[in-house]
């Protein structure tokens, strides 16, 4: 079984939800983190990281030789990462390539007509596995200054492990990481908190899950804040609410520190445990 946890906006729990669901859960448990942005869940479980792979896409590299500045690689490029300046009869033409814009999809070096076009990898990140404990553990980090996330994820993914119940922590918001991470999940836990703001952005993230036709229920974190319109949004929409946790300073605490809740409370273990059964029942 894979879960994904996510959430509209960042800073409502998620990796608070997802770590202690991981430790919660009885039997194998693989946990990946696809934040790679910001990648946090590694402060709680502690692992002890055993193999690391560097991540790339290929970009294109433009044989000046060979181009005749046709443009037929700007037409095809979707992300505007190729510029082609035509020559005139008293100056060369040039080729600009905006490798940060650059997908790695391939078009231009496949409708290239000169065969002037050669694809290269760039390196944008790097994947770290180990192990916490019983937990198998992955995680990735896109290198400062890149923007293709969603080649990170989809490397992280190809390491699920099918024998065991893998728990995904999700990137923030409804954009492509986040829909890159969730595909393919069997269920999503949505975090939220009830103010406007977190409201709006499940909402926003509700929408998304039922594009995708993942089955998702909701976890809402610091429960006894903010008002009840989560909970008359939730009722409407006929959506699960799995699991409430108070807002408490001790488990803000807790947290400040790297200490996963069910560590600290152990009485919360079972309400972690009980959200593990819910999902199960739904799916059932």
């Amino acid at each position: 079984m894979i879960i994904s946890v996510a959430s509209g906006k960042g800073g409502t729990g998620k990796t608070t939800i997802a770590v202690n669901l991981a430790l919660s859960i009885k039997g194998e448990v693989q946990f990946l983190d696809c934040d790679v942005e910001e990648p946090n869940a590694h402060i709680f479980l502690k692992p002890e990281i055993t193999e690391t792979k560097k991540v790339y896409i290929p970009v294109p590299e433009i044989d000046q030789n060979k181009c005749n500045y046709c443009g037929k690689c700007r037409e095809v490029c979707v992300y505007n990462a190729i510029a082609v300046i035509k020559g005139t009869v008293d100056k060369k033409g040039s080729i600009l390539v905006f490798s940060n814009l650059c997908h790695g999809c391939g078009s231009c070096s496949y409708f290239c007509p000169e065969s002037a076009i050669k694809e290269v990898n760039k390196e944008i990140g790097e994947i770290e596995i180990g192990t916490a404990g019983a937990i198998q553990f992955i995680h990735g980090r896109l290198n400062i200054g890149e923007a293709m996330v969603p080649p990170v994820i989809r490397q992280i993914k190809k390491h699920i492990n099918p024998t065991r119940t893998v728990v995904i922590d999700a990137p923030p918001g409804t954009s492509c990481p986040v829909v890159e991470t969730i595909k393919r999940s069997d269920f999503c836990v949505l975090v939220t908190e009830p103010t406007p703001f977190g409201l709006n952005d499940l909402m926003l993230a509700v929408e998304v899950l039922r594009k995708l036709k993942v089955p998702f229920g909701i976890v809402i974190n610091r429960s006894d804040l903010g008002n009840e319109k989560t909970d008359e949004y939730c009722e409407k929409e006929d959506i699960p609410i799995l699991m409430r946790i108070p807002f408490k300073k001790e488990i803000a605490v807790a947290y400040s520190k790297g200490e996963p809740i069910v560590k600290t409370f152990p009485e919360y273990r079972k309400d972690f445990e009980e959200l593990f059964n819910k999902i199960k029942g739904l799916l059932n």
